[in-house]
């Protein structure tokens, strides 16, 4: 056997000098002294003596190794993933490639800059205000206008100003049910001269939520949609297919208006895909995070198109598991249209998202000229595509795309991922099975060896994630949270390090004490063996269930594998000296190169999301799990450096201590959570509802009338750090659910009532509204199959929530809104969501009940309540004083609004 075959199980010998034997060992006797290694009985409990030599720890030639440098392993490995780092900020923050737009950039980020300054400056936009529904509506068809007038005699423009009425149910947030009454949709048609049978959809919306001007959500997109428009429509370049924009007018109000657009426009009929464009922060680039369903010729229609391409098919994933608390317009046309689209949002910078710093200087117009340049092409590509006509030839199948650091992008079908991914594992099977099933006599004790092996590292990871939890339990609990809010880097430091220490420590414990007496090249091989094997498992997994993000683990598994057979017989002769480092590192180079690029996705979109997920789901619990689940990553084919230095008492020192300082600070208050900082601001939002309840009984009488300002502070913290700078703010008013209400008896804008428990109520006046809800049971009748029909009839505000809680003995059976079934919510109460534009008639809707038993006490319980969000009833002294006293780190966002409750 020639010697480069039997690196796959490094020889090894009994501590009691017992000596191989055989014709291998007598072919090379110099060459095999060199190389023994002693053998590591995995059922052996006992200590032993950790016996090294120069001749069992070295190579086949010259000098012997004596193990790699604890301070060059540490160094190079921290200077190798700052570099990495540091390619990522670079690839990041090139928002524009140069050139890649031609000779004449035909999108004006500038002209796109002026749209949008003109639309914030409106201020906030809610539906059914006067900003939205009128003066934004008046300037879009004012551009829109002159834009037909410059445009080319080629192109027809055809504008509709539509205002739908509907309802729908929808399981977001725990299911809900929407109504509106007369939105405003402003939609447009580019099409050719002599028509067309079918169209392309870009669609944004430029109404915002209460008190945020909404540059980056949604008005920038109406902003780059008008000018994409300007330029299509002047263009000398016929178009085979209308393309459709859509400035929609009540997305906030939870996608009503794309509704209405999509169920009811006669337009809609033409439609055979579709762009969104929306925004989870503020700026940067444009993620593509949602395709299809299906339909891969529009991935390919993307990479084929767009100039400056960011798109993962991992951001679809992982949007479409439900983690991330927030819809789209998309979820409308897939699934009420069942038109298939491509979903772009901006996720830079969601510190500010929603908030009264999204305004319009804060977005580069480096930004908007990407999104304009890749909107225009995509558009274009698609309105002169053949497959538009046909898409549903193509409609089967997904695919796997990603980008690479924002300069193409890497497609291919989902099928034929797999046929890769299979390849690939059978590659790494093939490799470890050489080894793992090779005769006993050649492998020694190598399989024990590398399955107690992969049962230390699977204990080195269980205990790296147990201690950064029990660190992130105990800084919830001495409400230190979010203390990494304002400096990321604090949570690299507090709960990056304690996993990086505590998978150190369990290997060098196992080191030390279990693989006592084997030589340090024969650990290093073993434990990349069993990182490959756990990339493999993954692999496996992740393809079998169908995942496209299995192609991270087929990158994880590829590449380290070329390393070994690269680098593994320069690693025999000579250890782990310079040379194979600096191989080592280039070949690991595409992995944790993009790994880093996903990684810092991932936590730009959930770090800021963690500051607004509600006062039940701890923050630093959710971040620490995150950190250590990436740690486990990154140290994947790292781990067998802690095998292959000669020590690892500094490096654990070190982290130590650098975690314990961290920790001491941060239990200190050292680092507060949120900021004022004009350049970079992360507010604390907390919303305050001043507000007057009314609850009657079954016969109508009011049994109990209050007013307060109901504070909720949407994150965990909850009042903690208010409390000193407001005092009238503390425990002592703490919220109490009336139990026998809907949703606690308060008025809840949105169910997300299992989100936030902890609230506030500070008593304070009654508030008086001039456009005051009107509310009225218009008949009660019994129908022929025993139920109770109920006809109800309100009015009052844009924005109204109603609520229905059955009581015993009775089920709500159907009603007049949605599909006609009832949707609960969580914890089984009924929310329906209404709004209106102007001039809406009073709302009638029936509920019918079934009554199995007649109770006492009546067999259903509503509430409505009115939220007054613009004009002159939005505010009252009260609330504008309190408001006034919260400091200059949160964001207060208020309104008035009213609680009335019905027994019947």
């Amino acid at each position: 056997m020639e010697w480069g075959s039997e690196s796959a199980a490094v020889r090894r010998y009994r501590v009691g000098g017992e000596q191989r034997v055989g014709p291998a060992a007598s072919a090379q006797p110099q060459r095999e002294a060199r190389t023994l290694e002693p053998r590591a009985d995995a059922c052996e409990g006992s200590a032993r003596t950790r016996k090294r030599s120069a001749a069992e720890s070295g190579g086949a030639s010259g000098a012997a190794w004596t193990g790699l440098s604890e301070a060059r392993a540490a160094l190079g490995l921290a200077l190798y993933l700052l570099a990495l780092r540091s390619l990522v900020q670079l690839s990041l923050q090139q928002l524009v490639l140069r050139g890649a737009a031609g000779r004449h950039r035909e999108f004006d980020a500038r002209q796109a800059r002026d749209y949008l300054e003109h639309i914030t400056s409106f201020g906030p936009r809610t539906t059914g205000s006067l900003e939205n529904e009128i003066l934004t509506v008046h300037y879009l068809l004012e551009q829109i206008k002159l834009i037909e007038v410059q445009s080319n005699s080629l192109h027809k423009i055809s504008v509709d100003v539509q205002r739908p009425t509907g309802s729908f149910s929808i399981d977001f947030l725990g299911g809900f049910t929407s109504y509106y009454d007369n939105i405003t949709n402003v939609v447009v048609k580019l099409e050719p001269r002599d028509g067309a049978q079918h169209a392309v959809l870009a669609n944004c919306h430029f109404d915002s939520v209460a008190n945020s001007p909404g540059a980056s959500d949604d008005a920038v997109s109406c902003s780059v949609m008008l000018e994409v428009l300007r330029v299509l429509s002047t263009s000398s370049e016929a178009l085979y297919h209308a393309v459709i924009f859509l400035f929609n007018g009540a997305e906030e109000n939870v996608l009503q208006a794309s509704h209405g657009f999509i169920t009811q426009h006669p337009w809609a009929n033409l439609i055979r895909a579709f762009i969104n464009l929306e925004a989870a922060g503020v700026g940067g680039k444009e993620l593509v995070f949602q395709t299809g369903p299906e339909n891969p010729w529009l991935v390919q229609a993307y990479v084929s198109a767009a100039k400056h391409p960011f798109a993962s098919v991992v951001a679809q994933e992982v949007f479409q598991s439900g983690v991330i608390p927030s819809d789209t317009d998309f979820r409308i046309y897939r699934d009420f249209g069942n038109i298939p689209g491509i979903d772009l949002a901006f996720i830079e910078n969601g510190y500010i998202y929603h908030t009264k710093y999204d305004t319009a200087d804060r977005i580069l117009t480096d930004s908007i000229q990407r999104a304009g340049d890749n909107i225009l092409a995509v558009l274009k590509y698609l309105a002169t595509s053949d497959m538009l006509v046909s898409s549903s030839k193509y409609r089967h199948g997904n695919m796997v795309f990603f980008d690479v650091l924002g300069l193409f992008v890497i497609a291919y079908p989902s099928r034929v991922g797999c046929i890769i991914n299979y390849m690939v594992v059978m590659a790494a099977v093939l490799y470890l099975g050489k080894k793992l099933l090779q005769p006993k006599h050649k492998m020694a004790n190598y399989t024990k060896d590398f399955f107690c092996g992969f049962g230390i590292t699977l204990i080195s990871w269980f205990t790296s994630l147990v201690t950064v939890l029990i660190i992130a339990v105990f800084i919830s609990l001495i409400g230190q949270s979010l203390s990494w809010y304002n400096h990321f880097y604090v949570s690299i430091c507090l709960y990056g390090t304690a996993a990086v220490a505590k998978i150190i420590f369990i290997h060098t414990l196992a080191k030390r004490f279990y693989y006592v007496n084997a030589s340090d090249q024969y650990l290093g091989e073993l434990f990349f063996d069993i990182s490959l094997f756990v990339h493999c498992g993954s692999l496996i997994t992740l393809t079998y269930r169908g995942l496209c993000s299995a192609f991270i683990s087929a990158v994880w598994v590829v590449f380290p594998l070329l390393t070994k057979l690269c680098v593994h017989k320069y690693f025999k002769q000579h250890g782990a000296e310079g040379k194979f480092i600096a191989c080592y590192f280039l070949g690991m180079f595409i992995p944790y190169l993009y790994s880093l690029y996903l990684i810092w996705a991932v936590f730009e979109m959930f770090t800021p999301i963690l500051g607004r997920s509600g006062s039940e789901i701890p923050p630093d619990v959710v971040l620490a799990s995150i950190l250590a689940g990436c740690t486990m990553i990154l140290s994947s084919y790292f781990i067998n450096f802690i095998y292959l230095a000669k020590s690892t008492k500094k490096t654990m020192l070190t982290l130590t201590l650098v975690c314990a300082v961290t920790l001491l600070l941060v239990c200190s208050g050292t680092f507060f959570p949120y900021s004022s900082n004009p350049t970079s601001p992360k507010p604390k939002r907390v919303f305050l509802q001043h507000m007057t309840r009314t609850f009657h009984d079954l016969d109508g009488k009011v049994v109990k009338r209050d007013s307060g300002i109901w504070i909720n502070g949407f994150d965990y913290t909850g009042m903690s750090h208010i409390t000193p700078h407001i005092p009238e703010i503390n425990h002592t008013i703490r919220a109490h659910c009336e139990e026998n209400a809907p949703l606690c008896g308060f008025p809840w804008y949105l169910p997300v009532h299992f989100l936030n428990r902890k609230s506030w109520y500070l008593p304070a006046s009654e508030v008086s509204p001039r456009d005051p809800v009107h509310f009225r049971l218009v008949s009660k009748e019994q129908t022929p199959w025993d139920s109770v029909k109920l006809i109800f009839e309100a009015s009052g505000p844009s924005h109204m929530s109603f609520y229905v809680r059955t009581h015993k003995g009775s089920t709500l059976s159907q009603w007049s809104l949605g599909n006609g079934t009832p949707v609960p919510s969580k914890g089984g109460d009924y929310f329906v969501f209404y709004s209106h534009g102007l001039q809406a008639s009073a709302w009638q809707f029936w509920i019918e009940v079934q009554v199995l038993e007649e109770q006492p006490e009546g067999i259903v319980t509503v509430a409505i309540a009115a939220h007054y969000l613009s004009g002159e009833d939005k505010r009252s002294s009260q609330l504008d004083s309190l408001r006034d006293k919260f400091p200059d780190w949160t964001f207060p966002s208020g309104w008035v609004c009213t609680y009335s409750l019905y027994v019947f």
